[in-house]
């Protein structure tokens, strides 16, 4: 018998035939002998209409009161699909966040789990109960409602797979994995098997919403393996682990976040402890800063240039104004008008042309690059919001996201991993575990363009 975590997005549990479809897999994962905790999302859009209906009431609610309204999305969920599983025969019962354990740090709206106390889910376990837990929410020391930010529901699911020692932890959701870009927007975009925490926390960070960073964070850090599986379609998911032996992929996947503002210091004086009074004001206030760029200077002068979300960036721009005499500069501006693309995967540590090959493409779309950030597994540029789809769309033709070793039909151009073109493969029959030969070593070879449907790929 085995302890599983499975955690539910809104869109699983939108309606009444979702809940039902949700406590059959629940109960299926208990019929095969494992205790099973269930955390679950608000369903549908109910976040987003809590939110409006402030709105309604007021443009500038406290962050306190908004957790207080937030959470009562989930508690909805929790109840309704408790009800559905007792309906079908399965003994359970609901937790809210601060029931199930969650104590959290007093940062209303984005707060971190300082302490998980699982005696209560244990218990319940105990009595043979399928646990239902609300996602997304806990308590701090003062006993207020906080709510862990959006994406939340993930970082729950996560932190009691880790604290209940659970074999693994499933992630629902209305697509069936992890895919090398957005499957809705990109036909070509295929489901990958496996990907490491590192590479997922890269994707999840950068924009791809099938998972929230955190939680990735999360696994990694305590060693939860991840399964993502699509709460629809019974089909394989996505394995996100330590280590995985994919081979042949230079390129994991391509992500574009449209959530991402430009914020731009002009002309600040080149002296030293500059940038240190710039992001420490906006380190004050809780501004994450992503990409930071700052010019060799001229004339005494620099510009000091810095990516962050867009719901941040009026704050931002209003803290450092009430403190421009500091920097001697007062021209300072925001672009809310641009979006991030970005290639991921670990495979580039030992393949130069990485960044050649992504630029070339944005160069065939006549596409300007704006900011550039890079690390060992990752390659992100900022460029205009109006080009984001197009570039994504480039990117992924010209990194053949697919295993090596595919089988080819005749006819087929060949890359090799280096991406130089090798020929046409000859009129055959179906030519398995195609390889190029050179300098007597032995190259995994890669398709473009893609294989036809109906021939699978091998890996």
């Amino acid at each position: 018998m085995g302890l599983i975590v499975q955690k539910f997005g809104g869109t699983s549990v939108k309606d009444r035939d979702r809940i039902f479809n949700v406590a059959r897999i629940v109960a299926n994962t208990r019929n095969q002998g494992n205790d099973v905790v269930v955390v679950v999302s608000a369903q549908g859009d109910t976040t987003d209409d809590l939110i409006t209906k402030a709105a309604e009431i007021t443009s500038d609610p406290s962050h306190r009161e908004m957790d207080m309204l937030l959470a009562t999305g989930e508690q909805i969920s929790i109840s309704l699909l408790a009800m559905a599983l007792q309906e079908i025969g399965v003994p359970s019962v609901s937790l809210t966040g601060w029931q199930a354990g969650f104590n959290t740090d007093r940062a209303y709206t984005k707060a971190r789990i300082k302490r998980l106390n699982t005696e209560r889910v244990e218990s319940e376990l105990a009595r043979n109960r399928v646990v239902v837990v609300a996602g997304f929410q806990g308590l701090n020391r003062s006993d207020d409602i906080t709510t862990l930010g959006r994406g939340g529901s993930d970082t729950s699911a996560v932190a009691l797979a880790a604290a209940l020692h659970a074999d693994r932890c499933q992630i629902y959701t209305d697509v069936e994995g992890v895919y090398t870009a957005d499957p809705r927007k990109i036909p070509k975009a295929t489901r990958l098997k496996e990907i490491t925490f590192d590479e997922m926390l890269e994707l999840a960070s950068l924009g791809a919403q099938v998972l929230n960073n955190r939680s990735v964070e999360l696994a990694k850090k305590y060693g939860v393996e991840l399964e993502v599986l699509s709460s629809i379609n019974p089909v394989p998911g996505t394995v996100v682990k330590e280590e995985t032996k994919v081979e042949g992929m230079l390129i994991k996947g391509v992500a574009k976040d449209e959530d991402v503002a430009v914020v731009s210091i002009l002309e600040v004086p080149d002296v030293p402890g500059m940038s240190f009074k710039v992001f420490s004001l906006l380190a004050q206030k809780n501004i994450n800063v992503d990409i930071i760029l700052q010019s060799s200077g001229s004339a005494g002068c620099k510009d000091v240039i810095f990516t962050c979300s867009k719901g941040e960036a009026e704050t931002a721009r209003a803290v450092l104004e009430s403190n421009k005499t500091r920097f001697g500069t007062d021209k300072i501006t925001v672009n809310n008008d641009c979006a991030k693309v970005s290639i991921v995967g670990a495979g580039m540590q030992s393949h130069p042309g990485t960044a050649s090959t992504m630029f070339e493409a944005l160069y065939s779309q006549n596409i300007n690059i704006h900011m550039i950030s890079t690390s060992e597994i990752k390659i992100s540029v900022i460029i205009d919001k109006a080009d984001a789809d197009r570039a994504v769309a480039a990117i992924h033709d010209a990194f053949p996201c697919r295993p090596a070793g595919a089988v080819a039909i005749s006819g087929t151009e060949w890359y090799n991993q280096t991406h130089s073109r090798v020929g046409i493969i000859p009129a055959s029959p179906v030519v398995p575990n195609v390889f190029c030969c050179k300098g007597g070593n032995i190259w995994n070879i890669w398709t473009k363009p893609p294989l036809p449907t109906n021939t699978p790929a091998r890996g």
